[in-house]
C-alpha cells in the first residue's frame, strides 16, 4: 500500500507542476505559476524515493502505468475532457504492466 500511495502522491504532483508549465505557456496563466509548479515537481521526485525498489529504473517503469491513467482522470477532472474507450483501454493494459513489474518475484540480490 506504501507504494501505491507513493506512486499516486508521485502522479499528482507531477501532472500538477507539469500542468502549471502548460498554463504558463499555453494559456496565458502568470508566470508566478511556475513557483508552485517547480515545487510540485520536487515533491514529486522526493515521493518516487518512498517506493521500496532496489532499482531506480524499475521504479520509474512501474511508474509509467500509474503516471498515464493519472493523467487521463486529470483529463477528466481539471481539463473537463472524459477519456474515450481507448484512452481507458491504453491505461488498463499500462496499469496491468506496471503491475506485473511492482509485484513479479524476485531473485535476492
Amino acid at each position: 500500500m506504501p507504494t501505491i500511495a507513493a506512486y499516486l502522491g508521485a502522479a499528482l504532483a507531477e501532472i500538477a507542476g507539469c500542468f502549471a508549465f502548460w498554463a504558463w505557456l499555453r494559456l496565458d496563466k502568470p508566470v508566478w505559476w511556475l513557483l508552485p509548479g517547480l515545487a510540485s515537481l520536487a515533491l514529486f521526485a522526493y515521493l518516487l524515493t518512498l517506493v521500496d525498489s532496489a532499482a531506480a529504473g524499475r521504479t520509474y517503469a512501474a511508474y509509467g502505468g500509474v503516471y498515464i491513467a493519472s493523467s487521463l482522470v486529470w483529463l477528466w477532472a481539471v481539463e473537463g475532457v472524459a477519456p474515450d474507450r481507448w484512452d481507458v483501454a491504453g491505461a488498463l493494459l499500462c496499469l496491468v504492466g506496471a503491475a506485473v513489474i511492482i509485484a513479479a518475484p524476485r531473485a535476492a540480490g
